[in-house]
């Protein structure tokens, strides 16, 4: 007859029973018996509400989703050929999104035979690269893949600039007359 180590409730040891005994003791407490170490020698057995036990598992792992943080990736295109106020507009959006802590994805199209001049779009994303390097870092290299060419950037780990706090100012009736 197979024999298990049982603890109790309280986590107290109750000795070594048969396994029919465990379950008679279990069932006499209006609880479950749950197997907690099967290698051991004998398995250890214990006696808990298992619907409660595992209640209270699931508000864990749901707690620690909820405090997690969650990484998000942008993407902004460019074209090889882009004017210098649309280069920097989308420049202007990619600060912005790594300030609030996004990796962003900077994407070049080229089209037709635009890829005969590659060189034109990897210029372009070290130039990005280069005026971004005091707030971002590059993850991954500039590479072509198709006709795109990739690059991902990473904000730095220094403290990000935050938004200046704005001051509410009240104005008595008295005041706003005037």
């Amino acid at each position: 007859m197979p024999r298990v180590r049982l603890i109790g409730v309280d986590g107290s040891q109750l000795g070594i029973f048969a396994l029919a005994d465990a379950q008679r003791i279990a069932d006499d407490q209006n609880l479950d018996l749950v197997e907690v170490a099967p290698e051991g020698d004998p398995p250890v057995c214990r006696i808990m509400d298992y619907g409660k036990y595992k209640y209270e598992q699931d508000m864990k792992a749901k707690k620690a989703r909820k405090h997690q943080t969650k990484i998000e990736i942008k993407e902004i295109k460019f074209r090889p050929k882009i004017d210098k106020h649309d280069y920097e507009t989308k420049k202007k959006h990619i600060v912005r999104f790594l300030t609030a802590g996004a990796k962003v994805k900077v994407t070049i199209m080229f089209r037709g035979r635009e890829m005969v001049h590659a060189e034109r779009g990897l210029a372009i994303l070290e130039r990005l690269a280069e005026e971004l390097s005091e707030i971002a870092v590059i993850d991954s290299q500039p590479k072509l893949e198709g006709r795109n060419m990739f690059m991902l950037i990473t904000p730095t780990k220094k403290e990000l600039p935050k938004k200046p706090d704005v001051e509410v100012v009240q104005l008595d009736a008295a005041q706003s007359e005037d």
